[in-house]
């Protein structure tokens, strides 16, 4: 949609790809907003108030004027809807035993897959065909049917000692008690430079090279089919693969795909890479974010969104860093750049996960 919207409003590229990282920045920052919320109101209470007020600011989006309401209106979306995914985390982390967690986990991705699949393809056609206002729209309008539907789903048992607590401020001093929560976070903000980071030039670099809008947008929602495909090879595999095993052939997938892209940036070479980025994501980000659930378990919320924090932090560093070599179509560089940023983004994870106990 970048270069859709970039044509329409008469902005720039580099200004335009603002737009996104914006809604990834304050995604990041809103979450121990609500990941504290979370741990005090209920999962299902956030989701709902998220659900509402990101309904609103996504019509807010699809009215936008000219580039910087978009940008402000795309960060407060962002902000709103920060809760959704770490919200739903963290009622599976505590509905399901933290010994077969990844398996769950793996269905959730799926579903979170199939999203990025059916929103790149749809977004890629709608913004040509008919306008990418109605791209923005449609996920408000979704959103308001969720927060209607989970009216009737109960509150989890949680534990009780975060929420107990008298201080605010103490889920928080719980999760940054733990090293190893720093450890993660720290490997999540490299994961979100790869993997939603540099993914973010897939469809911009077919589209420099001439393949139309809609095309573009298909071949980047791949990346969902590769995540949905490999989610299922996931969940057989855990239990029968180490935690180890897994993060060292998602980040191996990880470096092949945009080893490819940057030699290439025909259209069979990121159909190649969007697939195994996707693969990589079921192997090495649900790992990582099962790990992340249970590093802090009576502040498990809070726990989820500092991850979350970091993995959206590092998406948003991305955009900030690379919109000039973006806006240049540099993108063989950049997809160069992430191949060797994963490198010590596997080792260091690997190494991490072998020593926790």
């Amino acid at each position: 949609m970048l270069m859709v919207i970039a044509a329409r409003l008469g902005a720039a590229m580099s200004t335009v790809v603002l737009a996104a990282s914006v809604y990834f920045l304050c995604y990041g920052v809103m979450q121990p907003v609500w990941g504290l919320a979370s741990d005090r109101l209920g999962r299902v209470r956030v989701m709902r108030l998220s659900l509402a007020a990101g309904a609103l600011s996504a019509v807010i989006s699809a009215c936008a004027p000219d580039i910087t309401v978009l940008i402000l209106a795309r960060g407060v979306a962002g902000a709103c809807f920060a809760a959704c995914v770490p919200a739903s985390l963290s009622y599976v982390g505590d509905v399901v035993p933290a010994a077969v967690r990844q398996r769950p986990l793996s269905d959730l991705m799926t579903a979170f897959s199939l999203g990025t699949a059916l929103g790149t393809v749809v977004a890629g056609a709608l913004a040509h065909d008919v306008s990418w206002r109605l791209v923005f729209l449609l996920p408000g309008l979704i959103a308001g049917f969720l927060c209607w539907a989970l009216r009737g789903l109960p509150e989890p048992w949680r534990q009780p000692s975060a929420r107990a607590s008298r201080s605010m401020l103490a889920p928080f001093r719980i999760v940054l008690g733990s090293r190893w929560m720093w450890c993660v976070m720290g490997i999540a903000l490299v994961e979100g430079a790869v993997l939603l980071g540099f993914l973010t030039y897939l469809a911009p670099a077919l589209e420099a090279r001439g393949v139309p809008t809609a095309v573009a947008g298909a071949v980047s929602a791949l990346y969902g089919v590769g995540a949905m495909s490999s989610a299922q090879l996931v969940k057989k595999l855990v239990g029968r693969w180490s935690p180890v095993r897994l993060i060292v052939t998602g980040g191996a997938q990880a470096a092949v795909a945009y080893a490819v892209a940057a030699a290439s940036r025909s259209l069979v070479a990121l159909v190649v890479t969007a697939l195994l980025l996707g693969a990589s994501w079921s192997f090495l980000h649900t790992t990582l974010q099962s790990w992340a659930t249970a590093l802090a378990p009576t502040a498990r919320a809070t726990g989820v969104a500092m991850f979350g924090v970091s993995l959206y932090g590092g998406s948003a560093l991305v955009g900030t860093l690379t919109a000039g070599a973006a806006g240049a179509h540099r993108y063989g560089l950049l997809f160069l750049i992430a191949a060797a940023l994963t490198v010590p983004l596997t080792l260091a994870a690997a190494w991490g996960r072998a020593r926790y106990r």
